[in-house]
This record gives C-alpha cells, structure tokens and sequence, in this order.
C-alpha cells in the first residue's frame, strides 16, 4: 500500500472513553462515517445526542459537530465495518499484570462481524505480544478467515497496534499534531493501519513491528514515571533535611543538561500510574529500577497523609480540607488518583475527622470516599471558610488563583508548589 494513500470506508471505535470517543470525533469530523461503540447505555446515550460524558477541553463541540453532520452515531452493538479500533482499558491485576479481559471482549465483539478485508486495530496500552494476541484469538474465532500471524502472504484480515500518546486536557490537539507510531503483525498490517490514521494524523507516523509499538508505548510512561519518581524521593529528602524541594530543584535545573520534575502527592491516571508494571511483569528479574520508581510514587499517598495527620495535632478538633481530587489539574479523571487516595488515608487514620473536600469537576465523592460519614464535598469558598488545616493536592487553575488573603490563619500543606 503506498504510503499516501488515505483509508476509505466505515469505522467502529469500541470504546468510547477517554481516547476513544475522541479518536472517533477525530474521524467522523474528516469525513468518515464512524460507529462508537460502548457497553455503558448512559454513554452511548450521551453521544447519540451530540454530549459528552466527561470533561475535556473542545471535546464537546467536535462530538456535537460529528453527531450534527450525521457522521458520527453510537451503539452498544458493534456493527459490521470496513475498520475497529479497540480502545479499551487494560488495568491491571491485583498480582499487577494487564487485565486484557475487556480486549478479549472487544475481539469477540468483533470476530462475527468480520467478512474479509477488515482492519483491526488494538489502541489499548498492552504488554508486548497483544496485538499478536488478538490475531491468535480472531483466528480461532473465525478458522475460516486467514490471519496475519499465521505467515507470508496476504491476510484476510490485518491487524496492528496504534497506542495513543496525548496529554489528558490537550487530547483533542495533540492526538491530531503529535507523532504516532503503529505497529503491524506484518509490514502490509502497518502500512493498512497508516492509511486510517492518516486521516487526522498531521504528525509524522513510525511503522514498525507490533511488539516494538508495545514496548514503546510502555517505555513512554515508564520513562515519566521513573523521573517523577526522583522528583518525588527528592521532596522526601528535602522535607527530612528542612528544605524548599522547589528551590533546590529550580537551582539544580540551571545546569544545562538537568530538567527534573516537579514532585506531587503521588503518580495518577490509567497510564503512568499502570503501564510501567507491564514492563515489570515481562521481566521481572530485570527490572528492579522500574519497579522502585513505582514503589516510591505508590508510596507518597500515604507519606502526605502521614504530614496531614501529624500537622492535625495541634488542633482539639480540627477541620481539614483537601482541594482536589482529579490525577491531574483541570481534568475530571480520577482513575488511579493519589489524591483520592491520600484522602482515603486520613479518613482511615483519623475516622472522627472533620474532612472536606473540594474537586470543582466532580459533583459526586468517588466510590472510596462515598461511605465515608465524615468525608464531605463542599465548594472551595465554604470549605476554606471552616479549615484549620488546606492541602492542596491537585493544581486546579481555580487553586492556583485563589488569593492567598484566604488561606491567612491556616495551616497550609502545599503538595504542588503552588503557595510557595
């Protein structure tokens, strides 16, 4: 297939989440007809009529825009189609390898509706050998079709891996302007794969095999990790030594080939907090470098609660407040949120506590936090007016404006750096 080429014909995205939903927007707003797919009714609901079930900056007006054009429909049935794209989760188990059920699921979504011709890509961040996974599972679905693990020659189905690479509040820019890099069980399953994501690509797109596409992926996330991770054991040290963590690493950053992190509570979100496992589960006994980083950034939740608790001493019945629940600032996300778990930990510590919190993009406590009788989620204005003791966790831009007139009195634990 020349490399110019653009894909034609009808794509079923199954998975309408975080990168799903978008990467269908991306499609549908270019011209192709686009089925999303996703076993949530409310979901499917949702983008059926033009919304959107999360927060994410211009996501709305290009779902309501693809929706309005006729371009874009959504289903809990996965329909017959020229092109899938199974953007699913892949979390992972108590024992910390990937959870690939909800891909198998997808593949066996898929299977009966495959007539010969179809593109099949996996989107989901997986360990090395999935992709190749999914052809092995479609070929014992459908014996009848000829799959691209099976040898040379032309498949009646190709399959490849595209994993998405965009920042959490920038998708809708950066999956149209960032570099991908797809992955095919066979050269022809890449350069099939590069004609569909050359619709909106505007990056350059790296063909190479699928488990090299894999590892990447997952190297992309276990690289911040590991780095967030010496951010994080340095405000460790910096607190047991009495320093300003962000001073001595705004002095240590002057040295032109030194750019290290900014520390927070803890590592969040479905990737950086869970791909470099994946990496850990393929080889075990050589990655002990990996597994620390995320040994220490799984630790720093309970490290600052450790903080709050101590700091809650002075006080006969303090009122503590926590602002922000989200991974990250100015998301909704609150998939493997420390945040959420430092929180968790308080209220464990300290089950009498007075605990506020404040996260402006959520008008419900998550699941963790739900039962708890004395966590309540309050407006920043109320809460503040009450606290004895703030912890900022998340760097919301409405916590990075807030004055500093209103924290005067307070005792101010600042896991981002923001008051500093």
């Amino acid at each position: 297939m020349s490399t110019d080429e653009q894909f034609s014909g009808r794509v079923a995205v199954i998975g309408l989440g975080y990168i799903g939903l978008p990467t269908a927007v991306a499609l549908a707003t270019r011209g192709l007809d686009v089925v999303g797919v996703d076993v949530n009714e409310d979901t499917v609901k949702a983008v059926a009529h033009g919304q959107v079930p999360f927060v994410e900056p211009d996501l709305a007006v290009a779902v309501s825009g693809a929706v309005g054009i006729g371009r874009l429909t959504a289903t809990t049935e996965t329909p017959v189609a020229d092109a899938f794209i199974i953007a699913v989760p892949t979390p992972f188990l108590p024992d910390r390898t990937a959870d690939l059920s909800y891909v198998r699921a997808a593949v066996e979504q898929i299977a009966p509706r495959l007539r010969g011709g179809e593109l099949v890509v996996l989107e989901s961040t997986s360990p090395p050998g999935t992709t190749e996974l999914v052809s092995r599972w479609l070929a014992e679905l459908r014996p009848d079709l000829r799959l691209p693990h099976e040898g040379e020659g032309v498949p009646d189905v190709h399959v490849a891996h595209c994993p998405e690479r965009v920042l959490p509040g920038r998708i809708m820019i950066e999956m149209i302007t960032n570099d991908r890099v797809v992955g095919g069980i066979t050269p022809r399953c890449a350069a099939r794969a590069e004609s569909l994501y050359r619709v909106f690509a505007q990056g350059a797109i790296l063909r190479t095999d699928a488990a090299s596409a894999e590892m990447a992926k997952l190297v992309e996330n276990a690289y911040r990790d590991v780095n967030i991770a010496f951010a994080n054991e340095l405000s460790l040290v910096s607190e047991h030594l009495r320093l300003d963590v962000w001073e001595v690493i705004r002095l240590a950053n002057h040295h032109p080939r030194v750019n290290i992190l900014s520390p927070g509570p803890g590592v969040g979100g479905h990737c950086i907090a869970v791909d470099p496992w994946f990496i850990v589960g393929a080889a075990p006994h050589l990655t002990p470098l990996i597994r620390a980083a995320r040994e220490v950034n799984d630790g720093k939740p309970q490290h600052v609660a450790a903080q709050v608790v101590a700091k809650t001493a002075r006080f006969r019945d303090p009122t503590v407040v926590c602002l922000g629940l989200a991974f990250k600032a100015n998301v909704d996300d609150l998939r493997e949120s420390p945040a959420v778990d430092v929180v968790a930990a308080i209220a464990d510590a300290l089950p009498d506590l007075d605990l506020r919190v404040v996260e402006p993009y959520a008008e419900t406590l998550p699941r963790e936090l739900a039962h708890r009788e004395r966590v309540r989620l309050q407006s920043a204005g109320e809460a503040i007016d009450d606290a004895d003791i703030v912890v900022l966790l998340v760097d919301h831009d409405q916590f990075r404006s807030m004055s500093r007139s209103r924290l005067e009195g307070k005792v101010v634990y600042d896991t981002r750096g923001v008051w500093r």
